[in-house]
């Protein structure tokens, strides 16, 4: 069993790598809920959505979010009725947040949605969002505290980030069905996705730093952190925030209490001494993930470790 834990865009192109590999069957993605939020009275799930879609061969392959060929009608119809359209909501994007919260209200967990959804879709690998809690995750800014989404989205990530607060993430528990997936793991990887706001909530989750330190599994990271930039959103400037380097040292430095590898980028190769005297072995490679050849070869690296 491979256990990935996942954010959005980074994470669901990886775990298209995956699957071209090994049995998606054999494959578990515990995904960020840290983004979650209600627009139009609906419960939207972004990163869930997009790996699941991703895995669905749905997803807007230009975008990396939302459902290819889409259309905006009833967006458009919300913006004349006066209601927010910051957030990009396609018709067929819709339907997930309509049923996901019509499922919710009728008293069924986020996780039994979740794959509800995946099975629906045609999707094999499992899909296990990372607790049933509300969680959010607010950016803590100089315009004041604001939702991840509102900073990202609605704002384009242009104010300066001073902390980031996981909203009652002492009161959530991670689901039995994700001790489970990490229980049995063989491999846990730890997708390129931003370590603050996309692997950082799930770690932040009580019990669950301590179970990959226990665990007899092999841990695996890719960096997001490719000569010193990310590879897409704002890990940089949330790094920074909280005191991190904002190189794949950082990367290793945030992950070394349970990590027994890093995978790399060639350009980074440089690094790899000091990441190697954190603890943590790094792995030298083309991490770029171009196309579906590309997405496979860093899945092969990754995997063989």
């Amino acid at each position: 069993m491979i256990t990935v834990l996942a954010g959005g865009v980074g994470a669901a192109r990886f775990l298209e790598g995956v699957i071209q590999v090994v049995a998606p069957e054999q494959v578990a993605a515990v995904v960020n809920t840290g983004d979650d939020f209600t627009l139009h009275g609906l419960q939207i799930s972004p990163d869930l959505d997009i790996v699941t879609c991703t895995l669905a061969g749905i997803i807007n392959p230009a975008q990396g979010w939302g459902i290819a060929d889409d259309t905006y009608t009833c967006l458009e119809w919300l913006g004349k009725l006066g209601a927010p359209t910051w957030f990009n909501l396609g018709d067929r994007d819709l339907a997930l947040h309509i049923q996901r919260t019509a499922l919710l209200q009728s008293g069924a967990t986020l996780t039994e949605v979740a794959d509800q959804f995946r099975r629906a879709l045609g999707v094999q690998a499992r899909i296990l969002p990372m607790c049933d809690e509300p969680v959010p995750t607010h950016i803590i800014t100089d315009s004041g505290e604001l939702h991840f989404e509102e900073y990202l989205v609605r704002r384009r990530a242009v104010d300066s980030v001073r902390g980031v607060r996981f909203v009652n993430i002492a009161a959530a528990t991670p689901t039995p069905e994700v001790l489970y997936a990490l229980a049995t793991a063989e491999l846990i990887v730890l997708a390129p996705s931003n370590p603050v706001v996309s692997i950082g909530p799930i770690l932040a989750l009580p019990g669950l730093r301590a179970i990959l330190r226990e665990s007899n599994a092999t841990i695996v990271a890719v960096s997001p952190i490719v000569n010193g930039a990310a590879i897409k959103g704002p890990a940089v400037p949330l790094m920074q925030a909280l005191g991190l380097e904002t190189t794949a040292v950082g990367i290793a430095a945030a992950y070394r209490d349970f990590l027994d590898v890093l995978v790399i980028d060639t350009v980074d190769a440089a690094l790899q001494p000091q990441i190697e005297a954190l603890g943590v072995r790094a792995v030298v490679t083309d991490t770029i993930m171009r196309g579906p050849a590309e997405k496979a070869a860093l899945a092969r690296v990754v995997l063989s470790q």
